[in-house]
């Protein structure tokens, strides 16, 4: 019996336990992963290079149309500013957009030795619980993401500046963040990714992770 063979383990991998972080934002009609419209989402694949210092890659983000039945709450919209059936968002059912946003992710999974990846969010729980309720509602069964764990920023933010916002955050870490351009998942993504490479990597330089420690521990 012929067995599949399993690309080795990356640098990365090990990293994270097996973990390969995904840094992912939603847009919603509300606050109910259960009843609320997930209208926008994008991702962010965090890769690293052989110093051991993480980078991320081009976002992948698509509109999304609400699912039939969904409960739009206006005072969401006007806090997005998104039109969810404005036919110029070139929105897609959720089914395609899961299906094309996972494709990318479980080959990253496979390329680097990871075992699934991790959301990274900031407030990781709202993203996540929408993801996870796409999921559900369209019966997706090669779902790449670990169940229940995610990685916060907002957490890793608290730790290393003293704050929770992410807008703040940002620019405590020195990373430019235009408040006119927040509130879109692509937008938020970026700068998501940008800081919890910004947290990990500053870690590293503090040494608190090392490739070398990290070699003695396999």
């Amino acid at each position: 019996m012929q067995t599949r063979p399993t690309s080795p383990k990356s640098l990365l991998a090990t990293r994270f336990r097996g973990f390969l972080p995904v840094v992912v934002d939603v847009e919603t009609s509300g606050f109910n992963a259960a009843t609320d419209a997930l209208l926008e989402i994008s991702a962010v694949i965090i890769s690293m290079d052989e110093q051991g210092l993480i980078f991320p890659e081009d976002p992948i983000s698509y509109n999304v149309e609400p699912f039939e039945g969904a409960n739009i709450e206006q005072s969401s919209l006007e806090f997005t500013g998104i039109d969810p059936f404005s036919p110029l968002r070139g929105a897609k059912p959720e089914l395609e957009v899961l299906t094309d946003l996972f494709k990318p992710i479980r080959k990253s999974v496979k390329a680097t030795g990871c075992n699934r990846a991790i959301l990274v969010g900031h407030n990781a729980i709202f993203d996540h619980s929408f993801l996870f309720a796409a999921v559900g509602r369209n019966q997706i069964k090669r779902n790449p993401f670990h169940p229940f764990s995610t990685f916060d920023t907002a957490t890793l933010a608290a730790l290393a500046y003293g704050h929770t916002v992410l807008s703040k955050t940002c620019q405590l870490a020195g990373i430019s963040f235009d408040n006119q351009e927040a509130h879109s998942a692509e937008y938020d993504t970026i700068k998501t990714a940008e800081l919890f490479c910004n947290i990990v990597n500053r870690w590293k330089e503090l040494g608190g992770w090392t490739i070398e420690n990290q070699a003695d521990s396999l």
